[in-house]
């Protein structure tokens, strides 16, 4: 039997790799909006690249489902509807409820001292009134919680999450009457697992991912309990 060859050495990011990384950025921070189609002659010449290597990061942020492509159409970025949006937060509150009672489990300090540290980064910009800031703030603290738990599976499917997470935040910009509440809905989650309440924990992050649903959705709470109740 012959021995397996050996993987060749990879020394760089590829040109596609490079084209993917700035494209999902270009969707997650918004300067790609939802809807927008995307030309690949256009962005084949504001890339400097030839069609092969832009079309080969297309179809990974196909794959991805970040973009989708219509028949005789063209690609688009993806839009998310009212139903994919509850999906994204319902699995958002399955991983981030998993980690944070791992944490609470190990009572993890350091795990609380980060968290505080990131909603405090969080209170620093909603003090200044950079939403930007505090957008990215938000992001990190929801991070922070996650890897604190030190599970690499928990880490990576919230990883999956956190592009479409990011546009969210983007339309959520300025939809707080008062960016103070942003930031308490976070001090809460983060003193829950200080005082080791898993329940008070698990309630905390229910209730501000319904916030950003009753803010992403409007009327969304009252539709799901006419067609529920």
């Amino acid at each position: 039997m012959s021995s397996p060859q050996p993987f060749k050495r990879v020394n760089r990011e590829s040109t596609a790799g490079l084209i993917t990384r700035q494209l999902r950025e270009a969707i997650m921070f918004g300067r790609l909006g939802p809807g927008t189609q995307l030309s690949e002659a256009t962005l084949a010449a504001e890339f400097g690249v030839s069609r092969g290597p832009l079309r080969e990061a297309t179809q990974r942020l196909v794959q991805e489902g970040l973009v989708r492509a219509e028949p005789h159409r063209g690609l688009f970025v993806k839009e998310l509807d009212a139903h994919e949006v509850r999906d994204l937060y319902a699995a958002r509150t399955a991983i981030e409820t998993a980690a944070g009672r791992t944490i609470i489990r190990q009572r993890q300090q350091r795990a609380v001292l980060a968290l505080r540290s990131a909603y405090e980064a969080m209170q620093s910009a909603a003090e200044s009134g950079a939403l930007d800031d505090l957008s990215d703030a938000d992001l990190h603290f929801h991070e922070v919680l996650v890897s604190s738990a030190g599970s690499p599976r928990l880490q990576r499917m919230h990883q999956t999450l956190m592009v479409e997470t990011r546009m969210c935040l983007t339309a959520l910009q300025g939809t707080y009457r008062d960016p103070e509440d942003q930031v308490a809905e976070h001090r809460r989650i983060t003193e829950a697992i200080a005082s080791g309440d898993s329940d008070a924990f698990a309630g905390a992050i229910e209730e501000h991912m319904q916030e950003a649903l009753d803010r992403l959705i409007p009327g969304g709470r009252s539709a799901d309990a006419a067609t529920h109740g």
